[in-house]
């Protein structure tokens, strides 16, 4: 599934990377803890999270993640953003809980990594 289907079934705002809206998405993970985040190995990989610092981005840059989604109506900050452009990531921004986002996206078709 694609960034730009995935915006639209969550309707979420695009904050960073709209050039790339049509990287292919297989598999989504869950989490605010960015230590299970750390021992994903998975491509084609969506990032739904709450926790919105840099230790996010930095995270996401040491797991080879790409493509974050912001839930619960969190906003990134400036400093996210930069570190976010500056590696070729996509965010979104979504009003939805984690529960929902998931349940959508699953229900859409994507897989969850375990």
């Amino acid at each position: 599934m694609k960034l730009s289907e995935i915006a639209v079934i969550l309707d979420a705002k695009v904050i960073c990377g709209k050039e790339h809206l049509q990287r292919e998405i297989s598999h989504v993970f869950a989490s605010d803890l960015m230590s299970d985040v750390l021992t994903l190995d998975s491509a084609n990989l969506l990032l739904l999270t709450g926790l919105t610092n840099i230790q996010t981005i930095r995270t996401s840059e040491m797991a080879d993640i790409t493509n974050i989604v912001l839930v619960r109506d969190k906003k990134a900050d400036p400093e996210m953003l930069r570190l976010a452009e500056e590696n070729g990531m996509v965010m979104l921004e979504c009003s939805y809980s984690m529960f929902r986002s998931c349940g959508l996206l699953y229900n859409a078709g994507l897989k969850p990594v375990y």
